[in-house]
């Protein structure tokens, strides 16, 4: 009986450090992961000029910028949301608008992984601003409001956000991650507009 007790502890005891170590890798593994990969997307954008072709998935489309997250926040936003692509940043849908133009400029980000660059979205406020550079010019959008959507509530990616028939004659961002932290029950959605957009440049 004794030696069976201790069998079941010695594996239960293993079993706890691995999944320790698997929780560990999720947490800052992932991350180091991303932060090696925004430094490859970072000097993709730097080497680009404007008026560059059109952007192909997986590649650097802009820079992500939020002051309210801290001036050290700013991701190198990739082309696509795929699961390959998202685990370098936040990703561009293909479908939506692009920086700037009329219409919904929707970035989806993971919120606990992958260096996790939407952690802290539900943090932002209204008026809050979110910037997003690109290798022509400098946008600066305008937060309006939050909501939380369940996955299948696709309504929020329209080009006039939750209003699929209506057409838009203003510029929009949409930023979507999962809700709440660790889980995918749910999406936490931020919504703003543009409020300036400035050339940059040559």
């Amino acid at each position: 009986m004794r030696a069976t007790l201790r069998a079941v502890g010695e594996l239960s005891i293993t079993a706890g450090l691995i999944l320790m170590l698997f929780c560990a890798y999720l947490l800052w593994g992932t991350g180091a992961y991303t932060q090696s990969q925004q430094s490859l997307l970072k000097g993709e954008l730097a080497a680009k000029k404007p008026r560059a072709e059109r952007i192909r998935p997986g590649q650097a489309l802009a820079m992500l910028r939020i002051p309210r997250l801290g001036r050290d926040y700013q991701y190198a936003v990739v082309e696509g949301v795929g699961a390959e692509q998202l685990k370098r940043g936040p990703g561009h849908y293909p479908d939506s608008a692009m920086p700037g133009e009329v219409g919904n400029f929707v970035l989806s980000g993971h919120r606990t992984t992958y260096a996790a660059p939407f952690n802290e979205i539900d943090e932002l406020e209204r008026d809050d601003e979110i910037v997003v550079e690109t290798p022509e010019a400098r946008h600066t959008y305008r937060v309006t409001s939050q909501d939380i959507v369940r996955p299948d509530e696709i309504d929020v990616l329209a080009p006039v956000p939750g209003k699929p028939d209506i057409r838009p004659i203003r510029a929009f961002i949409t930023l979507s991650t999962c809700h709440p932290e660790y889980s995918a029950a749910e999406r936490l959605i931020v919504y703003g507009v543009l409020k300036e957009s400035e050339p940059r440049e040559e």
